[in-house]
């Protein structure tokens, strides 16, 4: 996402390397403590807790902001929401998996306007916008062969993870959100300062980018849960020459075409992933005795 100040603009140009706001700068799993089962994949009575992030703002700047954002990126979401049909599918199986509040797949709505190969001036890349460092801390590969940030499937769990970890250090989403931005320690300043540990209480302590991110959120969670909850009609694909090489094809690939080939990789990822977590099918490739 583009860093300007009010309106902010989602939308980027097609033919440029869209630029992104700061992403999870260095980031350390945190130590074992008791309340991280809170979150944990398995844990039913977390669901309850955690379900729903409250998006409410408090005052009339806090509402003319969320129209203005939306009102300033309508166009945008309105695209982003013609591809959001895959991705959600591919992010909603995982949150589920880690008992994470669904709502969060925004997050890569803001980071990426949901797209693969989105990379920030600062080297963060992929849906989530992970740094190297924190990809490798998360368990993604990314060296010459390879950068997982870019497979949605993969990007997602390590996000889902992360995501998980900063609710275990702070108990609040809005704050979670600040800190996925902005980085722990200026939450932690924040609170410090501010004496409480309420997003609205502290954002006047907050970086104002980290303080802008948590509203972006809230605005573009109003429109695709609010605002913009409308019938998503899928566009019909025009797959690349067949007759060509795998190289020189991916070469002509317009943007829409990566985009699909990156996405069915992940989806694929993803169908792997849950056949080797059905007990059906490891009865099935169970060998005889």
């Amino acid at each position: 996402m583009l860093k300007s100040s009010i309106p902010v603009y989602l939308c980027s140009s097609a033919s440029v390397i869209i630029i992104l706001s700061a992403s999870i700068p260095h980031y350390s799993p945190p130590k074992p403590a008791g309340t991280t089962a809170s979150v944990s994949p398995g844990n039913t009575e977390a669901v309850v807790k955690i379900a729903r992030i409250s998006f409410a703002a408090p005052n009339k700047q806090g509402l003319k902001f969320v129209h203005m954002y939306i009102k300033s990126n309508d166009q945008c979401l309105v695209d982003v929401k013609q591809r959001s049909i895959v991705p959600f599918t591919i992010i909603d199986s995982i949150f589920n998996r880690y008992r994470l509040p669904l709502e969060l797949k925004y997050v890569a709505v803001v980071e990426s306007e949901l797209k693969p190969t989105a990379v920030s001036r600062v080297g963060a890349k992929g849906p989530w916008q992970l740094m190297p460092a924190t990809a490798h801390i998360l368990g993604l590969k990314v060296n010459r062969h390879a950068d997982e940030r870019i497979n949605y499937y993969k990007s997602t769990k390590a996000a889902a993870k992360y995501l998980r970890d900063l609710h275990a250090e702070f108990k609040d989403w809005l704050l979670v959100l600040a800190a996925y931005n902005g980085g722990s320690q200026a939450v932690h300043k924040a609170i410090h300062l501010s004496h409480s540990r309420d997003f609205w209480t502290i954002q006047g302590r907050l970086p104002a980018e980290s303080r802008d991110y948590v509203k972006k959120f809230i605005a573009t969670a109003y429109y695709f849960e609010g605002a913009g909850n409308k019938p998503v009609v899928a566009t019909k694909k025009t797959p690349p020459a067949r007759d060509l090489p795998v190289a020189t094809k991916r070469a002509l690939e317009s943007t829409d075409e990566k985009f699909r080939r990156l996405m069915k990789e992940s989806a694929n990822s993803l169908q792997k992933s849950n056949e080797l977590l059905d007990p059906h099918a490891i009865v099935a490739n169970m060998p005889a005795r």
